[in-house]
């Protein structure tokens, strides 16, 4: 039912629209979609390309109406996204044109605006070329000459550019070859050309296949069979004066307009010469749903309405059949230019999109680059590009309706981060029509900050003997610049001193998170601590850097048994023992040592086998082995004790060493010598004297020992309370305390003789009770000093130095290079029990002595 509008209310609408025009939209935004994109599919979100927030899509009813008619798009009210509501064929759409664009119009209310939004459809290969026939009869008299043409069907593909057709082929015939002809309109037409005389009465029917195939990937192709039928009549043809007629026609030309008449000659008399006249058989059906001939005049006609941006050429395939038997007929072609007028606005596309652009750019720099396109000809197809005054930026014209644009003045980041430029595109038709365009360009600061590392220093606690490639721990720097300034690689920072091992032989840095790797397994007893330097730089030119140490501190593991120093596990140990001693007896010390520190190096002794248990006993933390009881003349003369060492590790490791004791009536001395000597003493023969000998060198060696022990007594009584200690007891064992926590202990063993054999210090700090080592006291010391022997190599000897660097603050040790001897003069005991932990080095090398004072 259709509706007639009064003069008032036709008023109203005129209002209304001019309303809406008024306050259009100044932008107008473009979306690109391939076509048969899935339902629900987003094209672009509207309200944000429209500026508008979630909450006004509802508040103000925005809703979108197509222009064509047929709702394709809606808007999805939730996020404001365009989305595809139908499905879309751009074939259905736009025919073969080369653009195809839907225009949509956004109405927002509160106040009302009107959008005007276009979304272009681009072409896919999603039709493969057709016939509009499966099958092609074409009657051909025997007598037509070689090298006659007969244009045949032409396949007809929707889709345009490269995806429509390209190329024919035809199956093998003796007398018929393939002609494929190029018109003007950037069509392929096929022509089967004659090549060899037909002869009816030796083949009446040829059967051939023409293929199309179109320029897609993967390419589409269609096939239709052609039959020709030999035919032996007619030897004239309808003509016409030209093979090819040109006439334009404007593209606002109504229905029903004439075009043209075609006229075509036949010498024929009657039926043979009469003539009609029609569009070829393959005339596609754009052609036909334009143009119409009439049969007996030969006058084109327009069927329906032209489109220049749609198609701006078409090809008319004229046929003049004569009525002959057989029919013969002539062919010629109609080129139908149509004339454009200014219907279509120009459209500003984006060449390359606008990057940020640092503040100190020069005048000239460009920032993007821009095209216009409109698709009118002539002059409806001229534009010009307009920008807004009072902008730091000029559009600089390149070839051919492209722009670039380029910045005309300074920069001030500060003042203005981002300009929205507002570009204006105005054709030169009659009347003119305009579009506009806003490019955003950001201006970027200049790289002025360098990478700052979250911390100037970092610690990492590693286990030794952790495999390689473990990760260590992750660095991070920040930079405040943006993009490639902001952008910060990692790498190692090598260490000047020449006697600094490489970092990169320790650790590997990944450049891109700052994961650092250890690059090897680590052993404690090596190296304890090392530190790396991590350099972060970033991408700026010129780049900036910061730095930051690592220091890695190697946590000692239980990865060394204790090792026996004295009596030697690799010889049998053999000790003499008198029947007449009594309980408590000294018979020799078990000595060893461990390369670990800390708990993993805290010695103990046990029994593990002996032929007597209730004969001997062992200190646990000494390895002093004495009488339970005294020896009786019922006891076997040949005993046997298997001693175990163990560390306090986890797991325990441990390790043996077999004493063989034989007990007789008379030693003279010790059975044993303790590792101070370089090896153990024969034991002394019984000489030819008397009784009052022994006797009289008995009662010297107990008075000297008696007298030795007491000096001995006094000093570390002395010694303990210069160092504050609060008590001190014991009988050839002394232990100084000092605040209620142990000092250090001093063990002492006499020689029968008197002189004092060896003595033995553990240090009383918690580290150096974990070690005790042996050493003679030196008889020219002017302190209460004692002597390592056999420190195993200079190089140790450094790393005595290390170890003294490492454990004592500066100048709080003094050091004494002699030819026969080094000095070292120590504070405290603690810095004896630091050197303790090497204590394994010192053995089995024949070097000068090393002295520690400890004061």
């Amino acid at each position: 039912m259709t509706k007639t509008i009064g003069s008032r209310d036709w008023r109203r609408q005129a209002l209304l629209w001019h309303f809406l025009l008024w306050t259009t939209a100044a932008a107008q935004t473009r979306y690109s979609i391939p076509e048969e994109l899935k339902r629900g599919s987003a094209v672009g979100n509207v309200a944000k390309d429209l500026a508008l927030g979630l909450s006004e899509i509802f508040e103000r009813k925005l809703r979108v109406a197509s222009e064509a008619g047929k709702q394709y798009f809606s808007v999805d009210a939730g996020k404001g996204e365009l989305l595809v509501s139908d499905r879309i064929d751009r074939e259905a759409l736009c025919g073969q044109s080369a653009s195809c664009v839907l225009p949509l119009q956004v109405v927002v209310e509160n106040p009302l605006h009107l959008h005007r939004i276009e979304v272009d459809i681009q072409d896919v290969n999603d039709n493969a070329p057709r016939f509009l026939k499966s099958e092609h009869v074409i009657e051909i008299a025997e007598s037509t000459v070689v090298g006659v043409n007969f244009p045949l069907q032409s396949a007809e593909d929707p889709d345009v550019g490269t995806n429509t057709v390209k190329t024919y082929t035809l199956s093998k015939d003796e007398c018929f070859t393939l002609k494929v002809k190029d018109v003007d309109d950037g069509r392929k037409m096929p022509e089967l050309v004659l090549n060899k005389s037909l002869d009816r009465e030796k083949k009446a029917v040829h059967n051939l296949i023409l293929t199309a195939m179109d320029g897609g990937n993967p390419v589409k192709s269609g096939t239709s069979k052609i039959r020709i039928k030999v035919l032996d009549v007619n030897d004239n043809v309808p003509s016409f004066e030209n093979k090819l007629y040109k006439i334009a026609v404007q593209e606002n030309s109504p229905n029903g307009s004439f075009v043209m008449t075609m006229k075509a000659t036949d010498v024929d008399d009657g039926p043979n010469g009469e003539i009609e006249y029609s569009l070829g058989i393959h005339a596609p059906p754009s052609v036909l749903a334009l143009f119409h001939i009439d049969p007996v005049s030969g006058d084109i006609l327009l069927k329906n309405n032209l489109d220049h941006e749609q198609q701006s050429s078409y090809r008319l395939d004229i046929s003049a059949k004569d009525k002959g038997l057989p029919k013969m007929e002539g062919h010629c072609s109609v080129q139908v230019d149509v004339l454009d007028v200014n219907d279509n606005a120009p459209e500003i596309l984006l060449t390359s999109k606008p990057s940020s652009i640092p503040e100190d750019a020069t005048v000239g720099t460009v920032v993007a680059l821009l095209s216009v396109r409109d698709p009118d000809s002539g002059k409806n197809g001229e534009v010009t590009l307009h920008l807004p005054k009072k902008l730091p930026f000029l559009l600089k014209p390149s070839f051919s309706n492209n722009y670039a644009l380029v910045t005309s003045g300074a920069l001030d980041r500060e003042r203005v981060s981002e300009y929205e430029i507002e570009v204006t595109a105005t054709d030169s038709g009659s009347p003119p029509l305009s579009s506009r365009r806003s490019v955003a360009v950001s201006v970027g600061d200049v790289n002025d900050n360098p990478p700052v590392f979250s911390q100037s220093s970092y610690n990492v606690y590693l286990k030794e003997n952790d495999v390689a490639g473990a990760i260590l721990l992750s660095v991070s720097a920040g930079d405040p610049d943006a993009g490639q300034n902001a952008k910060v690689s990692y790498s190692l920072l090598e260490s000047k001193a020449a006697e600094a091992p490489a970092a990169s032989s320790y650790v590997y840095v990944n450049s891109e998170n700052g994961s650092i790797y250890s690059m090897r397994s680590f052993d404690y007893e090596k190296v304890k601590v090392f530190e790396v330097g991590v350099e972060a730089k970033d991408r700026g030119s010129p780049s900036l850097s910061g730095n930051a140490t690592v220091h890695v501190f190697i946590l000692d593991q239980n990865d060394n048994a204790p090792a026996v120093i004295y009596p030697s596990p690799h010889a049998a140990s053999h000790l003499r023992a008198p029947r007449s001693a009594k309980a408590g007896h000294l018979l020799t010390k078990v000595t060893a040592v461990d390369a670990d520190s800390g708990h993993n190096a805290w010695i103990s002794y046990k029994v593990a086998e002996a032929t007597d248990a209730s004969l001997f006993a062992l200190s646990l933390y000494t390895g002093e082995v004495r009488t339970k009881r005294a020896v009786s003349e019922h006891d076997d003369s040949s005993q046997r004790l298997i001693v175990a060492v163990e560390d306090d590790g986890e797991p325990v490791r441990s390790a043996t060493v077999t004493l063989s004791i034989l007990l007789e009536d008379a030693v003279s001395e010790p059975a044993s010598e303790p590792l101070g000597r370089d090896s153990p003493s024969e034991p002394r023969e019984k000489g030819g004297g008397g009784g009052g000998r022994i006797t009289l060198y008995l009662i010297v060696s107990l008075a000297s020992v008696s007298v030795l022990s007491l000096l001995t007594l006094l000093a570390l009584a002395v010694k303990c309370a210069r160092s504050g200690a609060a008590r001190c007891s014991g009988v050839g064992r002394t232990r100084c305390e000092r605040d209620g926590k142990p000092d250090g202990n001093l063990h002492i063993q006499l020689n029968a003789d008197g002189p004092i054999k060896y003595v033995e210090v553990l240090g009383g700090d918690v580290m150096s009770q974990s070690h005790s080592f042996r050493s003679c006291m030196s008889p020219v010391s002017e302190y209460s000093d004692f002597t390592l022997l056999k420190p195993s190599s200079t190089a140790d000897f450094k790393e005595v130095i290390g170890v003294l660097d490492a454990s004592l603050p500066d100048s709080a040790w003094t050091f004494e290079s002699q030819q026969v001897s080094r000095r070292f003069a120590l504070p405290t005991t603690t810095a004896c029990g630091a050197l303790a932990a090497r204590r394994a080095h010192f053995h089995n090398v024949s070097l000068p002595q090393l002295v520690i004072c400890c004061r």
